[in-house]
């Protein structure tokens, strides 16, 4: 470990805790829903709870659920402090100049607090495939286009004139208004996997190019190497390593029935992704005891926000039980 390079119970913070909306929960309970009103709902019992932050999922069609940043928009307008975030865009399927555009809108209109979180995204399956076709996106180019789109985007929302010549996109003399209301523009939040087969690129783009790094499905002693890692890098181009906010993404359920919660879990899942993928990789299921215990080993392992999912088809009975039995022992 270089002498710049810190480790992540150095440079522990206050915790954070945050919540994903059931944007795609909404399309699974009902097949042609006349009103958005539980996210926001949700969103602002959140924040009368004291969380820090929501967050809302991206997919066009590969796995349905309300368009990720006007859900934000909306979210901004009937709130005022929980930090607004992404987990995660897949930015790729956007063009830079017009996503900078609405990333500039959403942070004016919730006064500068966007925060987004990017993945490369998936095409193991027909469905998502589909996906990237229905863009018109080459998938097999995704990565690349992620990172021109993260250097334009943070370009534009410095406020330069961008000129930029790269394999995916070609700008000359462009600015976007309006520009985000934070001053060095939105941060950016790339995910890393320890277990990815691409993880040494992960771990290069979001050294380089990133605010932060954001887990889905790391074990804590796999969060912390991913940090490690993240930070390191950083160091050795001569970013300030500490200044890589992290943040991991946790599924779980409230239940605490055991059984029960395992079962409606697997039902969530399952309708969420179409294929059981998660394995032993995501939980705990079954009671706040659990969840609060896992909290506290993804935060000792150096994740700094923990972003709760709940599987589950009753995400307020849900979230009432967490703001009561979970969330006061992180505030």
């Amino acid at each position: 470990m270089t002498q710049q390079q810190s480790s992540p119970s150095q440079s522990k913070k206050t915790p954070k805790i945050g919540f994903l909306l059931p944007t795609r929960g909404l399309l699974l309970a009902e097949d042609r829903p006349q009103s958005a009103n539980r996210i926001l709902e949700l969103a602002c019992r959140a924040e009368e709870g004291g969380l820090d932050s929501v967050w809302v999922g991206d997919s066009l069609t590969a796995k349905p659920r309300l368009e990720p940043l006007t859900t934000l928009a909306a979210v901004a307008a009937r709130t005022s402090r929980v930090r607004l975030g992404t987990a995660v865009l897949l930015m790729a399927l956007r063009h830079p100049v017009l996503l900078a555009q609405t990333l500039g809108t959403v942070d004016l209109i919730s006064q500068g607090r966007l925060m987004i979180a990017a993945g490369v995204g998936g095409a193991f399956n027909a469905e998502q495939e589909g996906e990237w076709q229905a863009a018109g996106v080459s998938a097999r180019r995704r990565a690349g286009r992620l990172e021109e789109m993260v250097r334009i985007i943070k370009s534009l929302g410095r406020g330069d004139t961008v000129d930029f010549a790269g394999r995916h996109f070609d700008l000359d003399s462009v600015t976007v208004k309006p520009w985000p209301v934070q001053k060095d523009g939105v941060p950016i939040f790339l995910a890393c996997h320890w277990r990815s087969r691409a993880k040494d690129a992960q771990i290069r783009r979001a050294a380089r190019l990133a605010d932060g790094v954001i887990s889905i499905s790391d074990t804590p002693e796999e969060h912390t190497r991913v940090i490690e890692a993240v930070r390191a890098e950083a160091a050795e181009a001569g970013r300030d390593p500490d200044s890589i906010e992290t943040v991991m993404y946790l599924t779980v359920n409230m239940d605490t029935d055991l059984a029960r919660a395992e079962a409606e879990s697997e039902r969530y899942l399952l309708g969420y992704y179409g294929a059981e993928i998660w394995g032993d990789r995501w939980g705990p299921f079954g009671g706040p005891e659990r969840v609060k215990e896992r909290i506290s080993e993804y935060l000792d392992a150096g994740a700094e926000t923990v972003v709760v999912r709940f599987a589950s088809f009753e995400p307020e009975q849900q979230l009432s039980t967490f703001l009561e039995q979970v969330a006061p022992e992180f505030m």
